[in-house]
């Protein structure tokens, strides 16, 4: 209940400052009497678009740690979480960054990276992952987390959402304008778009939404690629890697918010392999094999 609410409030409230946002820059009045603008039309895709994914990029930590519950180590109390951020911290190291925000969570196995930019990043684990794994395979999944943050995934996925959410809008207003004007072809008295642009809007929306997601998950099972890739290389050898996905292939993996699930270290698979954020187990460990190769 607590996500479901957080996550209302949530979007509404970024709803509201892109609304003041596109009134304040003019460019929500793309509608005029003499037909579409396109130039202030993608004015305000481009706010909505890239936006919503840049204020959803910049409150990432702060909602990753309130819809999990993340406790963040400040400072170690115990052997493990003295382990976890000492590990971390070497990993870091190796990779070229700042020290990320270290947690630990609650659930079934799971791992996820987050944060604005390289040097300002969160890495957390589940009490599941480090009650279920021997310290290497841990070691291993942190090691593709901090690759996450390493390669810029989260601003690159953020990018690519905010081109396709663009799209998105931009493609589904001028749709929905040339339908309207088709249904009221002939008809001089009325002005301003009718019910015809407002249906076609919202269909366009959910199926171009759809569309996106497709381009969108590509992206995000590529990066899985790249951050296995970059966890042999911090770990100097990919069979920790492979251990950990071969563990976690037989785990009872907890999916994590959908905010975060492009995120973790495992995700679902999507009713269809289209549609979801993480390749499968099976083609991890190939590729990390034909890397050790």
């Amino acid at each position: 209940m607590k996500r479901i609410v957080l996550f209302l409030v949530t979007n509404l409230a970024v709803m509201l400052v892109l609304s003041i946002a596109a009134s304040l820059l003019g460019v929500n009045r793309y509608l005029t009497a003499n037909g579409l603008d396109l130039g202030m039309l993608l004015g305000f895709a481009g706010v909505i678009g890239f936006g919503g994914a840049f204020i959803s990029l910049a409150m990432s930590k702060m909602m990753a740690k309130w819809s999990t519950g993340a406790h963040v180590i400040d400072s170690p109390s115990t052997s493990t979480e003295y382990w976890l951020v000492e590990t971390v911290r070497k990993l870091s190291s190796k990779a070229g960054l700042a020290m990320p925000e270290v947690a630990i969570y609650e659930g079934a196995p799971n791992a996820f990276a987050t944060g604005p930019s390289r040097n300002n990043s969160l890495v957390a684990v589940s009490t599941g992952l480090l009650q279920s794994m021997s310290k290497e395979e841990v070691e291993a999944v942190l090691a593709h987390e901090v690759s996450h943050v390493a390669n810029g995934d989260m601003v690159t996925l953020t990018l690519i959402q905010g081109v396709v959410n663009t799209f998105v809008i931009f493609l589904s207003r001028v749709v929905g304008y040339l339908v309207d004007s088709f249904l009221r072809r002939g008809d001089s008295e009325s002005s301003g778009p009718g019910i015809g642009y407002m249906i076609t809007v919202v269909v366009c929306d959910i199926l171009f939404g759809v569309l996106a997601s497709i381009v969108v998950a590509w992206f995000s099972r590529q990066r899985e690629f790249r951050a296995d890739a970059g966890a042999a290389g911090l770990m100097g050898t990919p069979r920790p890697m492979m251990a950990a996905l071969q563990r976690l292939g037989g785990l009872a993996v907890e999916p994590l918010p959908k905010a975060l699930a492009s995120s973790g270290i495992a995700g679902g698979r999507g009713l269809m392999a289209l549609f979801a954020s993480h390749p499968s187990m099976e083609e991890r460990i190939a590729a990390l094999a034909a890397q050790g190769r």
